[in-house]
């Protein structure tokens, strides 16, 4: 049997918010089997839990944003993929404000709290949400088009396009397939930073928003040029971020996914609608487990090496 998965030990984190600037602890928990993945603010005066869910997901600017009545939780995607590039099925992540720790900007510090925590099989077999069928969301028409989809697969294997047309995002990769099957997440993906534009910022902040961003935690670029004077991680860095984003925005269906996922210029809010289309077509998909993991996709079944 392909069992779920939680964390052998406590592990906590401390940061602060991108956009709300505040400091924030983060403990993440050892879950029992069929948890799920739940946030709980433990800063309010009754902490409430909010599981993870498609319909969770209440804000889309800048990044996603789950709910449950009035407490919310920001910025949840890069922690969300890390879950999702080591096959986590339950955990409790208790948090003390409403925005997830930015920490250096991409998933890398949260592959290493989970590391570092262990990995623990649970005796109880891992559900997948296999597609059955395409599902496609599309916006805008000509140079604003943005699309994103699901295909049937037997795996997990996601191929992202950018299109900025800024010169230092167009002399990198503009497109990335990463295959769980052939490829290494915390290896290829996790170390990806989140990014912005001077210009953006100036008007992120004035919004109060961003107040958390800096050189250390993003890449940061002006009209023409990276100005982080370490330069770029990956040669392809931008178009991986969006990878990363992507498995997060994903991962908030509550299981993992056996498909295939592209998109063109598709963001936090389109990835939500991909999500939501799927949900609304029962006959596009399924819940699945594995008796027998061999007959698993292997780079589902394996657990990601330490790093």
């Amino acid at each position: 049997m392909l069992k779920q998965r939680t964390l052998q030990s406590i592990t906590k984190a401390v940061g602060v918010g991108l956009h709300s600037g505040q400091r924030v602890e983060l403990t993440l928990r050892p879950a029992q089997p069929d948890t799920g993945i739940v946030f709980r603010r433990v800063d309010l005066a009754q902490p409430v839990d909010i599981h993870i869910a498609a319909t969770a997901v209440t804000d889309t600017r800048l990044a996603s944003t789950i709910s449950q009545g009035d407490a919310k939780v920001l910025t949840v995607e890069h922690l969300m993929s890390a879950c999702a590039g080591l096959g986590i099925d339950n955990l409790y992540i208790d948090i003390t404000a409403e925005e997830v720790p930015i920490l250096d900007g991409s998933a890398s510090s949260f592959v290493f709290l989970l590391q570092s925590a262990g990995i623990a099989l649970q005796n109880a077999p891992k559900r997948f949400i296999r597609v059955l069928k395409t599902v496609e969301v599309r916006e805008g028409e000509g140079a604003n088009t943005k699309w994103a989809k699901l295909e049937p697969h037997h795996g997990y294997k996601l191929s992202f396009e950018i299109d900025f047309h800024h010169p230092a995002v167009d002399s990198t990769g503009q497109r990335v397939v990463f295959d769980m099957d052939t490829d290494l997440y915390t290896r290829d993906i996790a170390r990806a930073r989140t990014f912005g534009f001077t210009r953006d910022v100036e008007m992120m902040r004035a919004n109060g928003l961003a107040l958390g961003g800096g050189l250390d935690n993003a890449i940061v670029m002006d009209d023409y040029k990276v100005l982080n004077s370490d330069g770029l991680r990956y040669d392809d860095e931008f178009v991986k971020h969006k990878i990363l984003d992507a498995m997060g925005d994903l991962y908030l269906l509550g299981k993992p996914m056996l498909a295939a996922y592209s998109a063109f210029r598709s963001g936090h809010a389109m990835n939500n609608k991909l999500l939501r289309e799927l949900l609304s077509h029962p006959e596009a998909y399924e819940v699945v487990t594995f008796d027998d993991e061999r007959q698993a996709p292997r780079g589902l079944a394996q657990l990601a090496p330490a790093w």
